[in-house]
């Protein structure tokens, strides 16, 4: 085998571009274990090792840039949440990346997503004057200085057909509550939470400054967010760039309001629906029984639990930028979420992330499973159960 060569001065990147901790790592080889990566055959498989990827990067060491291996990881924190050492994995990970995205070198699949983002202010390649074609026919009212919460719906949920659903039901669902909350439309940029989790620190930060001075020229206090990944960029990295507002999960805010008795839902979904847990609002986020509590108040009878919830929940693989990622049949982590389901004969499979709507819908088709599951957004359930509850 041929040497390869120790390199401090990578390894001093590495860390000057947000794997701080990349030391800390005593190689115990658990965060390896633990990867969902370990539960699914393939290349991308045999190729990735979170613990082998970090050595690399302690020692400088030529390797970890490869494809396969330093853009495999979907952030899901599993790994990081029972580290003995208390190791940064995540930041590690979007460190390394930054050290050959920053360079110029981010993989051919994820370009066409970076350049929309520069260009368009968003990864889906939508025209920003389109972002708000979700609103039609809802009259959803403009943040102004007297408005309460402004909310922050997310890219996907903007501009992919089937997530504009979410918006929508999450709009109803304020409204139904009476919460004061408006929109700013064209002008919002993504949270940029993808883009610095694929490593292009530059457009993280272009996006994120202009969003903050966006908000705070509009007088932005409170900020609900329809997905978990706008949530954790919102309250983690916009404060230490002067984006410092109070940041709530629509699912937080729902059941706050249920508890307070303004939010009356009638149980009218009869089908058997278990939930899973999104890795960012799970994991990352802390919140679990929150989306519960609003669940069990659609269902005529208790959502039931997936073998591997909570804490332990199974990434659906979209988080780190892996949405836009091409997967073979077979080595899908959401067609193993499919079949926890099956398992537990859920006829419904509710989740509270656009992310994962998109990453479990898509392994149940490649399963066939879609007569047998349905995959839908805990906000559709809720709007669904309002009319029945007025």
């Amino acid at each position: 085998m041929e040497p390869k060569n120790v390199s401090l001065e990578m390894r001093d990147y590495i860390a000057e571009m947000g794997a701080e901790t990349i030391n800390w790592c005593m190689q115990c080889g658990l965060c390896t274990n633990l990867c969902p990566w370990r539960l699914v055959p393939g290349e991308t498989s045999d190729g990735f090792n979170i613990r082998h990827m970090q050595r690399l990067g302690q020692m400088g060491m030529e390797g970890f840039e490869e494809e396969t291996i330093l853009f495999a990881c979907s952030t899901c924190s599993m790994c990081q949440s029972n580290c003995p050492r208390g190791v940064k994995i995540v930041d590690n990970v979007r460190g390394m990346r930054a050290s050959i995205v920053g360079g110029g070198m981010a993989p051919a699949h994820l370009r066409p997503i970076l350049g929309s983002a520069h260009a368009n202010g968003n990864p889906w390649a939508g025209p920003r004057e389109k972002r708000t074609v979700w609103q039609e026919g809802l009259d959803i009212p403009q943040f102004g200085p007297e408005t309460e919460y402004f909310l922050f719906v997310c890219c996907h949920s903007c501009y992919d057909p089937r997530s504009t659903k979410i918006a929508r039901s999450i709009a109803a669902l304020l409204r139904h509550a009476g919460v004061s909350f408006g929109v700013i439309g064209a002008e919002e940029s993504c949270c940029g939470e993808s883009m610095r989790k694929m490593g292009d620190e530059e457009l993280f930060l272009k996006l994120a400054e202009s969003n903050i001075e966006l908000y705070n020229g509009k007088g932005v206090q409170k900020i609900i967010t329809t997905s978990p990944h706008c949530l954790w960029t919102f309250k983690n990295e916009y404060p230490e760039l002067g984006g410092e507002w109070e940041v709530i999960h629509y699912t937080a805010l729902l059941s706050q309001l249920q508890e307070e008795g303004k939010l009356p839902l009638a149980k009218s979904l009869a089908k058997k629906t278990a939930f899973h847990d999104p890795c960012y609002l799970g994991r990352h986020s802390e919140i679990y029984d929150a989306p519960r509590q609003l669940l069990s108040s659609a269902l005529q009878a208790d959502p039931v639990e997936l073998g591997r919830a909570r804490e332990l929940s199974l990434c659906c693989a979209g988080g780190g930028g892996r949405i836009w990622a091409e997967v073979p049949m077979g080595e899908r982590f959401g067609e193993l979420r499919i079949k926890d389901a099956l398992n537990v004969g859920a006829e419904v499979l509710a989740t509270s992330c656009p992310y994962c709507l998109n990453m479990l819908t898509d392994a149940c088709k490649s399963l066939d499973q879609q007569d047998s599951l349905e995959i839908l957004e805990l906000s559709e359930i809720l709007a669904g159960a309002l009319e029945e509850g007025q």
